[in-house]
């Protein structure tokens, strides 16, 4: 995949998480909750975007590493949701799995920098 499909990918779950957080019933906890997973789910996509424009390996790195924690987030406030019977899971499978291989393929991608640039993991 490459760094323009990705920002598409990321976008798309942006949009999703807005979608979903639309959807909450309305009351304190989903609003709570809600704002919450909106901050992390449209993070993920506005912290790869200033991955694409990283100066060196290293602030790659360290930039994709916030990619990694606002995806993981998302996937946190999700489960939250589901546990919370806020929504059936059965609606949230396909945005985890998303979620999940957007984690999955970043990890991915600062494991292969960090092999490739051993020193740049430093930052």
């Amino acid at each position: 995949m490459n760094e323009q499909e990705f920002k598409q990918r990321t976008k798309q779950l942006a949009l999703r998480v807005i979608k979903l957080v639309s959807s909450l019933p309305k009351n304190t906890v989903s609003e709570v909750i809600g704002k919450q997973l909106i901050r992390s789910g449209t993070s993920v996509g506005a912290n790869y975007r200033a991955a694409c424009r990283a100066r060196s390996t290293a602030d790659l790195i360290a930039k994709l590493r916030i990619v990694e924690e606002e995806a993981d987030e998302c996937l946190y406030w999700m489960e939250l949701i589901v546990e919370a019977k806020l929504v059936d899971v059965a609606n949230l499978r396909s945005i985890m799995s998303e979620t999940n291989e957007i984690l999955a393929m970043t990890v991915a991608s600062i494991k292969t920098l960090i092999a490739k640039n051993p020193t740049a993991n430093r930052k």
